[in-house]
């Protein structure tokens, strides 16, 4: 595989995973509307590889205490901030988790793999977001965060199987209508990321390793590098943006995107 070609899907998945615009869609989209080849399902892996070390590496300091409330978790003793954090965090990928097996089995997932979909989702889900950012309170924050706020977030989720969507744009969106503020809406979507891409990855990993060879590994591990470089960009300029700015921003770049895919899919 081309290095340029590695270059370009590492940087669009790290820059992308995170802001509120979807990375799967504009992975998609890549083969769609140039004439680059799908880069295919290792490179996939290994650039959400990159993102998950991102996240870990941004907000190391929540990763330890949910890591460290684990055993805890594991022996029915919810009676620790890492225990109660690792709860949620479990309880919020269940829905997607399911979801995603699903899709996969059914062969639903590369069904809605196509531009018009996209499209559809980046303007429906965009405008979506828009509307709960701005009409959402924002009396809650992170530490308000519940057992049923997470269930319902992790149910929001599960909406981000369809391209186009965002998985944190749409996480977000939940947040917002359960009144969290912004940057609290975001750094709980962040976190929710962390065991849904490994839960991805380790499903996608089984059709990985029958197709494993070292000049695939060394693509995969090039992918990986850069991702984690670009995610780590994105996911500071957002937490920083967030303090001045709201999520309009993004859903413009959506809403104009959407319509230039719903033009090209029924042109």
């Amino acid at each position: 595989m081309a290095l340029f070609h590695i270059f370009l899907v590492a940087i669009i998945q790290g820059l992308t995973e995170f802001l509120p615009v979807s990375s799967s869609g504009h992975l998609i989209l890549l083969s769609k509307v140039t004439p680059l080849p799908d880069q295919g399902l290792a490179i996939d892996v290994a650039a959400h590889v990159g993102t998950l070390g991102a996240v870990v590496l941004y907000f190391w300091r929540d990763t330890k205490v949910a890591i460290c409330g684990v055993p805890r978790m594991l022996t029915g003793r919810i009676d620790t901030p890492g225990a109660h954090l690792a709860l949620y965090l479990t309880v919020a990928t269940i829905p997607v988790s399911i979801a995603g097996f699903l899709l996969k089995i059914t062969g639903l997932s590369d069904a809605m793999r196509s531009v018009a979909v996209i499209g559809w989702a980046m303007i429906l889900f965009g405008i979506l977001l828009w509307w709960m950012d701005q009409r959402g309170p924002q009396t809650k924050t992170e530490g308000d965060w519940s057992f049923k706020d997470a269930v319902k977030m992790g149910l929001w989720q599960a909406l981000a199987l369809i391209p186009g969507t965002s998985r944190s744009g749409i996480t977000i969106t939940g947040a917002r209508q359960l009144g969290y503020a912004r940057s609290d809406a975001a750094k709980l979507a962040m976190l929710m990321s962390i065991p849904t891409i490994i839960a991805s990855g380790a499903l996608l990993s089984l059709d990985v390793i029958k197709e494993a060879n070292m000049a695939l590994a060394r693509d995969a591990a090039i992918a990986a590098v850069f991702s984690l470089f670009a995610a780590l960009l994105a996911l500071a300029l957002m937490m920083r943006l967030l303090r001045s700015v709201s999520f309009t921003p993004y859903v413009i770049y959506r809403i104009v995107l959407g319509g230039a895919l719903l033009f090209i899919a029924y042109s």
